[in-house]
């Protein structure tokens, strides 16, 4: 695989270039569906995945793919495992995982040490993937932050909902404060129509050119779908159940717009340095 580790910027926090942070400012959104469904993406188009579970206490990827796994965050967050020892295959989908912990409350809370040594073992591992998805926890706690950080790009979760839309707003207003603005794009999920959707997207993009004077790129958008919440009840990923339908069409498309990026900013970096 290429070479992932990089530094940025912002601070000198080390970062991973092959590695997509997929956020949201609250719960609710369909931003673990969108993660799970985006890594099978990628690994149907022959590259290979990580889907790491960073929603440290309220981790949920293992109960969508219906897994049970016997290793998982906590025993990393715990020092009895490296990273690397935690990962699981799961092949229905041609993608690994590395599952967190659901219900350890005091995970969120990790002292920076921990934090920082979690973030230093992830880049190490994404050296041997393609492409590594990170789905953090809802909000804006200091955690997602420093993983949001450590990522190349970070998608921006949200829906029609004013809740949704004000909680992202303040999820770009604390990450530009934290000089990573440039890095976030936006999904608009569960969009009733793609007139919905583009109007959802541009309320947002409004409110962030009248108080922050940013223009976060829209990414794309994924219309609401009664097929995903049937497959998220059979704990099947959405491509293998209904690979057909329109919102398996858009995070594919969402898929391969992420991957040119990706590649084009490797390349941008590779010729400034």
């Amino acid at each position: 695989m290429e070479q992932t580790r990089s530094q940025t910027a912002t601070g000198g926090v080390r970062t991973g270039s092959n590695i997509l942070a997929v956020a949201s400012g609250k719960g609710g959104v369909g931003k673990t569906w969108f993660s799970i469904t985006l890594a099978h993406a990628l690994a149907n188009s022959g590259k290979k995945v990580l889907l790491f579970d960073g929603d440290l206490g309220l981790a949920n990827v293992d109960v969508q793919l219906g897994l049970m796994p016997k290793r998982d965050l906590n025993d990393v967050i715990r020092g009895r495992l490296s990273l690397d020892k935690v990962i699981q295959e799961y092949p229905e989908a041609g993608f690994d995982v590395i599952a967190g912990r659901s219900g350890q409350a005091s995970l969120s809370a990790l002292p920076s040490q921990r934090l920082a040594m979690l973030r230093d073992q992830l880049i190490e591992v994404a050296d041997d993937y393609d492409v590594v998805i990170a789905d953090l926890g809802a909000g804006v706690d200091r955690t997602v932050r420093m993983l949001s950080a450590t990522a190349a790009r970070t998608i921006l979760i949200t829906t029609d909902e004013p809740t949704s839309l004000t909680d992202a707003y303040a999820f770009i207003k604390l990450g530009n404060a934290a000089g990573m603005s440039k890095n976030v794009s936006i999904v608009v999920n569960m969009a009733p129509t793609i007139t919905e959707g583009e109007k959802t997207y541009k309320t947002l993009l409004k409110a962030c050119e009248n108080f922050l004077r940013l223009k976060p790129p829209m990414l794309g958008m994924v219309r609401s779908d009664p097929k995903v919440k049937d497959t998220i009840r059979h704990q099947t990923p959405l491509l293998t159940r209904s690979p057909s339908t329109e919102a398996a069409r858009e995070v594919e498309k969402i898929a391969r717009e992420v991957w040119k990026n990706l590649k084009s900013a490797n390349k941008a970096s590779a010729a400034g340095g």
